[in-house]
């Protein structure tokens, strides 16, 4: 269901009318921390044996809900990382250009563009959101402060699965690395786990950055 009813913070005013957005190329998510600093979070993740699914389905992570001004979480990433966006007048995007950077991709059609959160809520769960208030899990979900929100070619994105580094990188080796330390940035900023295996690949990863 693309539209949601949950408000949060308001965003800047959208005008009503279809306009053209002069975003640039290469708007993205909030950006991740240096290699450096994410190896520093990486240390102070703790590390515990990854949970199970039971329990879990995607219903219990309310997403796309309501920003403010008409527009919803999705509309507001597909305006935000797209170029020379239209919208209309509901804000859902009617043209565009959007990059997939997990597999260098280009993408025209807004219904086509998968809102990727790069931590699963899949892996959310198994890592610690199962103990999460449905509220807490509401705003990770539908999180624009920190690099958790990205746009996706849908295949590629089904890859990916609910799967955690161990088990799944990007097929473009140059985003690995952007990748793997905005994983850690979203893992260490909401408290969730790392398995001993799933810690190790992104090390691996960021020795190479």
């Amino acid at each position: 269901m693309r539209r949601a009813i949950a408000v949060t913070a308001l965003l800047p005013a959208l005008p009503l009318l279809t306009v053209v957005l002069a975003t640039p190329a290469s708007a993205a998510p909030p950006p991740p921390p240096s290699t450096a600093t994410a190896k520093k979070e990486l240390a102070r993740l703790k590390v515990r044996r990854e949970g199970t699914l039971s329990g879990y389905s995607r219903a219990k992570f309310p997403q796309w809900i309501d920003q403010g001004h008409g527009c919803n979480t999705r509309e507001v990433v597909l305006k935000r990382d797209g170029a020379k966006v239209r919208v209309g007048s509901d804000c859902y995007p009617t043209k565009g250009r959007w990059y997939s950077p997990y597999d260098g991709k280009y993408l025209t059609n807004p219904h086509k563009v998968d809102i990727e959160h790069l931590v699963a809520l899949a892996e959310a769960w198994r890592s610690g959101a199962r103990s999460w208030s449905t509220a807490k899990r509401r705003a990770f979900a539908n999180d624009l402060k920190h690099p958790e929100l990205w746009t996706a070619d849908d295949p590629v994105n089904q890859q990916k699965g609910g799967k955690d580094p161990a088990r799944w990188l990007p097929p473009r080796h140059a985003f690995r690395c952007t990748y793997i330390r905005a994983y850690v940035r979203v893992k260490y900023v909401w408290g969730l786990s790392v398995d001993s295996a799933e810690k190790k690949a992104i090390a691996a990863v960021l020795r190479k950055c």
